[in-house]
């Protein structure tokens, strides 16, 4: 391709490299801003959701996009048996999960996916931990979430996982509520930080020292930068000036 004075001839290989690339940097930009957003999105609603009644999820089933963020209470018994732990959740720089246990609720055929913290993963993903609890009746308090942030999905949602608690890379509440046999509410109830049976809770999406969604807007821009650098380096390095003197054939 003539450009002015310049030959822009890339070769194959280049060409394949930068096609897988660019795309790959321009997606990882925009899901660091879609982060940025869903991290202002829930800092307002936590800030908000005192001046909105409590959801009582024996009585309702509350639509979803209305309901996020909304404190929630619901009566029943945790299903012991079949728990299930988020993987690739971070705390303080350390690897662990989130810990999901059904609450089966009273007076209806259905159970809500109650969010008990954050638990390490100790020395072996070999080895999972102990999730030791009751299954009497009581009554859970929290607020409603779309459950913990897991990344760009790859694979199933549980590739190769079998037995009981059952290891997630996300949440797919359609495969969920065959792998239980009940009816799951589209929706997490992350459990009161001062409620029992509960691990790690800061659901706050901010770090100590202020990580917020300014973070992500400075790794989007990093992202970004990286892929404007790979086509600019892509362009200069395949072309070439034209010889003086080199006229095109007719």
């Amino acid at each position: 391709m003539r450009l002015g004075s310049f030959d822009f001839s890339p070769g194959l290989i280049p060409t394949l490299a930068m096609l897988v690339a660019f795309p790959v940097l321009l997606s990882l930009g925009f899901w660091q801003l879609d982060r940025a957003e869903h991290r202002e999105q829930v800092l307002r609603a936590l800030d908000a959701r005192g001046e909105s009644p409590v959801l009582d999820l024996n009585a309702q089933s509350p639509d979803a996009d209305d309901a996020w963020y909304r404190d929630a209470l619901a009566h029943g018994r945790y299903d012991t048996a079949r728990q299930f732990l988020l993987d690739n959740q971070t705390h303080q720089g350390e690897a662990g999960y989130h810990v999901l246990t059904p609450l089966r609720l009273n007076g209806r055929d259905a159970a809500v996916l109650v969010d008990r913290g954050w638990i390490s993963a100790g020395g072996s993903r070999a080895e999972l931990p102990s999730l030791p609890l009751t299954g009497d009746v009581r009554e859970v308090r929290g607020h409603l979430d779309q459950g913990p942030t897991t990344g760009i999905r790859l694979g199933g949602m549980a590739d190769g996982e079998q037995g009981w608690p059952l290891r997630l890379q996300y949440i797919e509440y359609e495969e969920l509520e065959q792998r239980l046999g009940y009816e799951l509410l589209p929706m997490v109830l992350r459990l009161d930080p001062e409620a029992d049976d509960g691990y790690v809770r800061q659901w706050r999406p901010e770090h100590a020292l202020g990580y917020g969604p300014e973070r992500n807007r400075g790794y989007a821009v990093q992202w970004f930068g990286l892929a404007a650098t790979l086509l600019i380096i892509y362009f200069v390095v395949n072309l070439k000036r034209r010889p003086q003197g080199k006229h095109d054939e007719r």
